[in-house]
């Protein structure tokens, strides 16, 4: 499986740059694109229609290509998968849950293949990433392989999509279902966070609601830790210290934490709202501010899954949340250059709003403040 990767900063730029990567000898069948929520994504699907040139998109929170990353760009990856081997499913909330499309999507995937795999992309439900991981695997009666990422809008939090030929929402969930006995698929989803401070629980919640920790205000908690003395006048406010430096750790038994990021507070009953559900009863910890360790980990992990399990790949995705960028700053480019170099393959990505993934020692789930990649690699 070959795969090309072009970038443009303008509609006409990428087709033309598609244009000169399409040739007799490479014929793609499959494009991820992934571009700012600025740029004209139903023009840039529409000339890969025109193609025949099936469309896996997403708006984004900014864009990487390879060891570069970008600024309200297109980045855009060819592929040539055999057609056979891949399907493309959309559906969006509405009449039905996002869990119940979510496991119609595993139903689909099973039904198509034996051994199916799933890459996820979807628009602004932040608060149905469980939903989304749950409904695949009750659809496909078990664990099963799901990566990906949710759409972001460059901040912006109006309305982030998923899209495809013909469809798109803030509200879709699209499914790239890919056949695991033809395409090898394994990926790593990290953080490199350290927790910090003493465990602390989660004393009171709903869903993805954090109204108090240790029975105190959960906003008044985390701004002690922040050493700052900040007021919201808005609940739609996006906390962006809170993200971007001292996101929770949910600890678990015997498997890594799981990241929450806190999205926005409410100034009137001292809550967080964060971008995944944090359980009441559950165990969190703070974490320290990020730095080259914490890449460092991050390209450890994936150096770990090149050894032990995908040795070569045709391809690599990345999800990357936002809230890394924030947080890493400069420094994300470091990030995204040294994961790509532990393969050397083609690699496209953007930042998210919430990632899909499996960690060294945990399960498929959704994940905040995340990095999770994607090796592909045809058998």
């Amino acid at each position: 499986m070959i795969a090309k990767t072009v970038k443009a900063a303008s509609t006409e730029g990428i087709i033309k740059e598609i244009d000169e990567a399409i040739s007799q000898d490479f014929n793609p069948t499959l494009a991820i694109v992934f571009l700012s929520i600025k740029q004209d994504w139903q023009a840039v699907t529409n000339a890969l229609d025109q193609k025949g040139i099936a469309v896996f998109g997403a708006t984004s929170a900014g864009e990487f290509i390879d060891k570069e990353m970008e600024e309200e760009s297109i980045v855009l990856m060819l592929l040539d998968m055999n057609p056979t081997y891949f399907k493309l499913e959309f559906l969006e909330t509405g009449e039905q849950t996002t869990e119940e499309n979510a496991e119609k999507i595993g139903r689909l995937g099973k039904e198509t293949f034996s051994n199916p795999a799933f890459i996820v992309l979807s628009g602004w439900l932040t608060t149905e990433g469980e939903s989304i991981v749950e409904g695949i695997k009750k659809g496909c009666n078990g664990d099963v392989t799901i990566y990906g990422g949710m759409a972001g809008d460059d901040l912006l939090l109006e309305g982030p999509i998923a899209f495809t030929k013909g469809k798109s929402s803030s509200q879709g969930l699209l499914a790239l279902i890919v056949d695991e006995d033809k395409i090898e698929i394994n990926g790593i989803a990290s953080c490199g966070w350290q927790p910090i401070g003493t465990t602390k629980t989660i004393t009171k919640s709903e869903g993805n609601i954090v109204y108090t920790i240790d029975d105190k205000p959960a906003l008044d908690m985390i701004l002690k830790y922040l050493g700052a003395d900040e007021e919201f006048d808005s609940g739609k406010e996006m906390l962006s210290q809170l993200s971007a430096y001292y996101p929770l750790q949910m600890e678990r038994d015997n498997v890594a934490p799981v990241m929450r990021t806190a999205m926005f507070a409410n100034s009137q009953d001292r809550s967080i709202i964060c971008a995944g559900n944090v359980p009441e009863g559950s165990k969190v910890k703070f974490s320290l501010p990020p730095d080259f360790d914490a890449i460092e980990i991050v390209v450890e992990e994936c150096k770990e899954l090149k050894e032990r399990t995908q040795a070569e790949a045709d391809a690599l995705i990345m999800f990357s949340c936002v809230s890394r960028k924030l947080s890493f700053g400069i420094l994300m480019k470091e990030e995204i250059a040294q994961v790509q170099q532990v393969w050397e393959a083609p690699m496209v990505g953007f930042f998210t709003y919430g990632e899909f993934g499996k960690s060294k020692t945990g399960k498929h789930e959704f994940h905040n403040n995340t990095c999770c990649l994607v090796a592909l690699k045809e058998k």
